[in-house]
């Protein structure tokens, strides 16, 4: 093969991307994730940059990954579930409470018009704000503050999505959350579910749960409303 043919072969300028074709295809649509934009997003996103580098050889198990300070990026399957039950069309603000390590925020990006992400530990705000910078997503905002309170100057938001599991719904996220809206998150202490919270245009709250899930808890002045 010449070098011209080498360079202008996707898959050497990525070495990764037949990792997150399989990844998409073995443990995100076999599982009933069906939405045709969701699952472009997850190929397209390179997962290993948003992990330490002595997990980029397991970035594409279905797996969490350590990132420092005790928090983790979620395995992509709950993460594809998450991001298809928002029902994201491409003209979205989203509000995103816990950036991690900016992986969530990158899909998201590809899925609406604007993300609004905070987190709440400063190394990883900065962190997550380098990397998705570096990789050119210039449609994310990272605050680093406490997600309990959300980011009201920004609001309302069509949709919010919750990395991290309160034991509570967060009234001050209910509040910022736009007429017709919809909400996603972990919610409890040792038995968590995921709830979906849909917001009518006369402000009324609907509420249904699904999967049970494992999340980190959410700090700040959510840990002081246990």
């Amino acid at each position: 093969m010449s070098s011209q043919l080498w360079q202008d072969d996707p898959a050497s300028r990525d070495p990764f991307a037949t990792q997150r074709k399989r990844m998409v295809a073995h443990q995100i649509e076999r599982r009933g994730i069906h939405d045709p934009r969701v699952l472009e997003a997850m190929r397209l996103v390179p997962r290993h940059c948003f992990v330490p580098d002595r997990y980029h050889a397991a970035a594409y198990d279905d797996t969490p990954i350590a990132i420092g300070y005790g928090q983790t990026v979620s395995q992509p399957y709950i993460v594809a579930y998450m991001l298809q039950a928002l029902k994201l069309v491409g003209i979205e603000k989203v509000l995103e409470i816990g950036a991690g390590s900016g992986y969530e925020a990158a899909l998201l990006s590809h899925l609406c018009d604007e993300v609004y992400s905070i987190e709440i530990i400063p190394e990883l705000a900065a962190r997550a704000e380098r990397i998705l910078k570096d990789l050119n997503y210039a449609n994310v905002h990272i605050r680093c503050a406490d997600g309990y309170k959300g980011w009201p100057e920004a609001g309302s938001f069509d949709r919010i999505i919750l990395s991290a599991a309160p034991t509570q719904v967060p009234e001050m996220l209910l509040e910022q959350l736009a007429p017709e809206g919809i909400m996603i998150l972990p919610l409890g202490d040792l038995d968590q579910r995921l709830v979906h919270i849909k917001k009518n245009a006369n402000g009324e709250i609907e509420r249904t749960h699904s999967l049970p899930v494992k999340f980190v808890p959410m700090t700040g002045i959510a840990a002081s409303t246990n």
